[in-house]
């Protein structure tokens, strides 16, 4: 199976052939090579604190594209809250679109000299996803002026600050609530239940993502002389 792309909330790139990067530090590398999977992070755990978040153009907005629908003072209130629950049952896996290395992604996603860079692209990346992911490209808005969509609360997880417009970011979401079973077969969403999780680890074909590794322009030479690649595509560290 593969990660659902052609959904609503989630743009796929026109040539899905678009090589995409994922900056990581060497302890995150090394678990990338043992455990053979991607880190999805709770998307209430990012430092952006407007993750998932209701914009400030929609709350003014919302008496304008709602005019007439007669829906209660209470609904949007409790849609918020119902959002900021989600945000706990969201994990989200981060790449850098670009045909080629980004300086500034070098500075911005890498504390250490030790750092690396995961090249894929966009299909190999959905080729070895779960069914259980969505994976598009994130829009980015002015959260004081533009309207985002709110008929479903996947647009939350992909929408950003025109601040971040320079990540070029594409992402894997996977959005999974709590529920029980009812008697009649059907299940019951569990409203409030906080989540233990602060991440989830996804299998995926390590040597059918990878097409490349880099190494850090800065990193220090003992570095680049380690074996950081003990599998198949040695051949592809640079």
């Amino acid at each position: 199976m593969a990660a659902k792309i052609g959904h609503p909330c989630f743009e796929s790139p026109p040539d899905p052939s678009i090589k995409i990067w994922r900056y990581i530090n060497f302890t995150e590398y090394v678990a990338f090579l043992q455990t053979q999977s991607l880190y999805f992070a709770r998307s209430d755990r990012f430092e952006d604190p407007y993750e998932g978040a209701t914009s400030y153009a929609n709350i003014v907005l919302r008496p304008i594209i709602y005019k007439g629908k007669n829906l209660p003072e209470t609904a949007f209130k409790k849609i918020s809250q119902f959002a900021e629950w989600i945000r706990e049952w969201t994990f989200i896996n981060c790449w850098h679109m670009n045909e080629h290395e980004s300086s500034a992604m070098w500075k911005l996603y890498t504390h250490t000299e030790e750092v690396l860079t995961i090249q894929s692209t966009f299909e190999k990346l959905q080729r070895c996803l779960p069914a259980s992911c969505f994976l598009g490209i994130v829009k980015y808005i002015d959260y004081e002026k533009d309207w985002m969509p709110e008929d479903n609360l996947l647009w939350r997880f992909v929408h950003k600050r025109k601040s971040f417009e320079h990540e070029k970011e594409v992402r894997a979401v996977i959005q999974e609530y709590p529920t029980k079973e009812l008697p009649n077969n059907e299940k019951e969403i569990q409203v409030g239940l906080s989540n233990n999780e602060r991440g989830r680890l996804v299998k995926v074909e390590c040597e059918a993502l990878v097409e490349q590794i880099f190494i850090s322009p800065t990193a220090s030479e003992w570095f680049g002389q380690l074996e950081v690649n003990p599998y198949p595509w040695t051949d592809r560290l640079k």
